[in-house]
């Protein structure tokens, strides 16, 4: 007779709980910060992880989480510092909606206007834009706007470090790929009309095009920075995520994306390298393979500015990026291990960039120090 009373005040409880609970949730917005949720794309079992931190935070209203970036920022510091204390950054679950939450943040961030409206002809294309120009049956070039007339634009003389033989300029058909910063990549179609000098450069005039071909717009938000780096040229798969102990050549990072990054240094570059850059985030050791996409050599300083497309990255990695991005990693000592490196760093790239990486290395796999 004893236990069934038992059993019957426990279920009772249980119920007299969830109702309260309940109660509770809809006094405090659950229903709209639900139905919101769902709507942004998370889960109920994400939404029931995502509340526990808004509850903790106490927002007046839940579901502004949802439409206010500082408020999201302060559930993303919430869950980064949970994560730090109480799982060592090992929890999957928490690490999978931390990645959920950055790319809600990724989204907001992409969707707020620029200020940089897209660009239709080639007359928009402001004076020093770096510019790729593909010859075909040559190759790719790189060049610069040197002048931007009215009835032409005015290019400094296309150059390339591969042997690719000389190129009759005059008349030439061309084809001209740019990246305009925080816009898209464009390209169009020209033909040479002239050889000269301009500004004290071997240059050449081209026709203008009305018609540019915007082919891409930016898959990431991506951040400026001055940080000291290893390179490492990358040569089995294999080991594209694995830490290396030892030294690699100086190089800046100067900017970093959850999709790549830009790094800069001495002597001149080659594109489609697969390479492997590693440096320091909070203390935390951040490696990042990928392929260099393009290079942008800076002949008065001897120095070239490589950009690189990283490969998938493992998504602890990727949150402690974004969280450098978006600024929501804890305010701890940063970068202590690379803080000798970065005065290293000035004296190396001063010397043309040539660090503790085998020189003829270096040079077998594009890498000129001329």
């Amino acid at each position: 007779m004893f236990l069934p009373a038992f059993l019957l005040i426990a279920f009772m409880s249980a119920v007299i709980f969830l109702a309260v609970k309940k109660a509770n949730r809809e006094r405090s917005g659950w229903p709209i910060f639900f139905s919101k949720g769902i709507e942004s794309g998370f889960s109920p079992r994400e939404l029931e992880m995502i509340w526990d931190h808004v509850q903790a935070l106490q927002f007046d209203d839940p579901s502004s989480l949802f439409t206010s970036q500082e408020q999201l920022d302060k559930c993303i510091k919430n869950l980064v510092k949970s994560i730090n204390v109480y799982s060592g950054g090992d929890d999957h679950e928490q690490q999978d909606l931390l990645s959920k939450l950055y790319d809600f943040r990724q989204k907001i961030e992409m969707n707020k206007p620029t200020g940089k409206s897209s660009i239709f002809n080639s007359r928009q294309i402001s004076e020093g834009q770096f510019l790729r120009v593909l010859v075909e049956g040559s190759g790719v070039y790189r060049s610069q706007v040197v002048r931007n007339d009215v009835d032409a634009l005015v290019i400094s003389l296309p150059v390339s470090n591969k042997p690719n033989g000389t190129v009759p300029w005059l008349g030439q058909k061309i084809s001209i790929y740019f990246w305009r910063e925080e816009d898209a990549g464009y390209v169009f179609d020209s033909e040479v009309l002239d050889e000269l000098f301009s500004k004290g450069l071997a240059s050449l005039k081209i026709n203008h095009s009305d018609a540019l071909f915007r082919t891409q717009k930016r898959r990431s938000i991506r951040i400026k920075v001055h940080k000291p780096a290893y390179l490492y040229l990358l040569e089995y798969d294999e080991m594209a995520n694995v830490p290396e102990t030892e030294p690699g050549l100086n190089c800046y990072l100067e900017d970093l994306s959850d999709s790549g990054c830009a790094i800069m240094v001495g002597g001149l570059g080659q594109s489609d390298m697969r390479i492997k850059i590693q440096f320091a985030l909070n203390n935390y050791p951040i490696v990042m393979s990928g392929t260099v996409r393009s290079v942008v050599y800076k002949e008065d300083l001897n120095r070239s500015l490589l950009r690189v497309e990283a490969d998938p990255l493992p998504i602890d990695v990727r949150n402690k990026i974004l969280g450098e991005v978006f600024g929501t990693m804890p305010e701890d000592d940063d970068d202590l291990p690379f803080k000798q490196l970065a005065e290293e760093t000035e004296t190396v790239m001063a010397d043309r960039g040539i660090g503790a990486v085998a020189r003829g290395d270096l040079e077998n796999f594009g890498i000129s120090f001329n």
